[in-house]
Formats: C-alpha cells, sequence, structure tokens
C-alpha cells in the first residue's frame, strides 16, 4: 500500500468520529483601569472524540485563557463550551496538566497519583492496583515512595501526567507540559505521552509554543492570531503514525507544514509588535 493512501486513512480516522468537545463564538473579556482587554475574540471550534489537537500561537494570544475556560477555572464573557453538545464540561471528566508540575510536596509520589481517586471515594485497595498501574506504564514503579524533591524534572512531570490520566477523563488538557524540560528529556515524554495516548485514546487540547512538537504530536494544528485571541488556520497532521519524533525532520509533510505554520506565526508575531 502506498503512502498516500496510508496518511489518507490515518486522516479520516478521527475526522470521521462525532465532535465531544465544541466551543461557540467564546469571548473573554477583561476589565481593568485602562478599560476592557479582549483576550478572546469568537472562538468556535470543534474537537472529535478521540483527536490530539495541538494549539499554537504567539504569546499572550489567549491560548491558556482557553484551556482555563474549558476546565472551568475561568468563565466566558460570551459564547459557550459544550461536552457531547449538551450542558457544560463538568470538571470532573476533564484531566489538567500544567507547565509546571504541582505535585503535593508533603505526599509521596503514589499519594499524588491516587489523590484524584481519593476525591472520587475510589476504595483504598483500588487505588493502589490503579496507581500501580499507571506508575509501571511510565517507569516509576520504584520511586512511588518517594517524595516530589527526591525526583528529577521529568519524573516529576511523568507523575503528574499519569495522576491526570488515573481517574479516566473525557479529556485531557496539556499546557506546555514540557516547557521547562531539557530536549532529551522533553523527547523521552513526547515518546511517552504519545504511547499512553494510542493505548488510552483520549480526546487530548495540548498547547505549546513549540512548532515541532505540536505537528509531532498532534492530528491536528490550530494557530491563533495576537490578541485578541481568533482561529487564524487549521491544518490536519496528514504524518502516519506510529511517529518517529526524532527524525520527523526528514518528512517531507512535516517540512511541509513547519514551513507553512511558521510563516503564519511570524506574521501574528510582527502583528503583535506593531511591525507592518
Amino acid at each position: 500500500m502506498n503512502q498516500s493512501v496510508e496518511l489518507d486513512r490515518t486522516t479520516r480516522e478521527w475526522r470521521d468520529r462525532h465532535s465531544v468537545l465544541t466551543f461557540t463564538d467564546v469571548i473573554k473579556k477583561y476589565s481593568s483601569e485602562r478599560g476592557s482587554v479582549v483576550a478572546l475574540n469568537g472562538i468556535s471550534l470543534d474537537v472529535k472524540e478521540g483527536e490530539f489537537l495541538t494549539i499554537v500561537g504567539p504569546s499572550g494570544c489567549g491560548k491558556s485563557t482557553l484551556l482555563n475556560i474549558l476546565v472551568g477555572l475561568e468563565t466566558p464573557s460570551a459564547g459557550a463550551v459544550t461536552l457531547d453538545g449538551a450542558g457544560g464540561v463538568d470538571r470532573k471528566t476533564v484531566g489538567y496538566v500544567m507547565q509546571n508540575d504541582n505535585l503535593y510536596p508533603w505526599r509521596t509520589l503514589r499519594e499524588n497519583v491516587e489523590f484524584p481517586l481519593e476525591l472520587r471515594k475510589i476504595p483504598a485497595e483500588e487505588r493502589r492496583r490503579i496507581s500501580t498501574r499507571y506508575l509501571e506504564k511510565v517507569q516509576l514503579a520504584d520511586f512511588a515512595n518517594a517524595y516530589p524533591y527526591e525526583l528529577s524534572g521529568g519524573m516529576r512531570q511523568r507523575g503528574n501526567i499519569v495522576r491526570a490520566l488515573c481517574f479516566s477523563p473525557r479529556i485531557l488538557v496539556m499546557d506546555e507540559p514540557f516547557g521547562p524540560l531539557d530536549a532529551q528529556t522533553r523527547l523521552l515524554l513526547q515518546n511517552l505521552l504519545l504511547e499512553l495516548w494510542a493505548e488510552e485514546k483520549k480526546t487530548v487540547i495540548f498547547i505549546t509554543h513549540d512548532l515541532h512538537e505540536a505537528i509531532a504530536l498532534g492530528d491536528r494544528l490550530i494557530v491563533l492570531t495576537a490578541r485578541p485571541g481568533r482561529i487564524k488556520s487549521s491544518h490536519p497532521i496528514d504524518i502516519r503514525r506510529p511517529r518517529n519524533i526524532r527524525h520527523l525532520h526528514e518528512n517531507a509533510a512535516y517540512r511541509e507544514l513547519l514551513s507553512k505554520v511558521g510563516d503564519e506565526l511570524a506574521e501574528e508575531i510582527q502583528v503583535q509588535a506593531g511591525v507592518h
């Protein structure tokens, strides 16, 4: 089978699924002494079941604000976010991984991973079974009783990811989770995330400043404009899975998309800087 046919089939796989999450004309404004500031302006977006959606845009364009609205940390000034076409998104259905790990320093790694399960009143024996399974998946079982200060940054972020997955959320939201990490650790966690996603097929919304990362991980890439954030473009990522992230630069489709989206981002950064 030639590669173009395989790529087309891979692309259709998520395109043909139903929309699990819908943003409809979402606007977010903030009031200040200088007046009203519009952070997001009319975001409308459908996210498919099991899709890995990546989002890029200039700094300050509202990417994190969009995620905060999704998980209920902020409310939109106008518009709505709905799950399965009905009602708002229940925070209990969303796992959230932030840029800086937020493991509780007074809890062991296992206790951190089990925390969402405790909140859901899962019995202790079941919590231990679930946490053990996930810690084994990310090669951290031997560190289950370690405290966060005893772990490297990459190990803590692995713990953060499985904590967000262990209670089986419908949607996994990730806000630049690998930003603070060194290049080798970042590559390790990118591959690990793709392995976990391939196993569990969660719907993922992933924000990053790294265009290479956005293309390497995603099924589709959304580009936001400079503030106020709007959707500038949407790009299906027609690169067959599983992907070799380390050698992705050898792929013609990758290079073409990197160049195209890189130009789009450069335009928005110039707008942001007031360069015309």
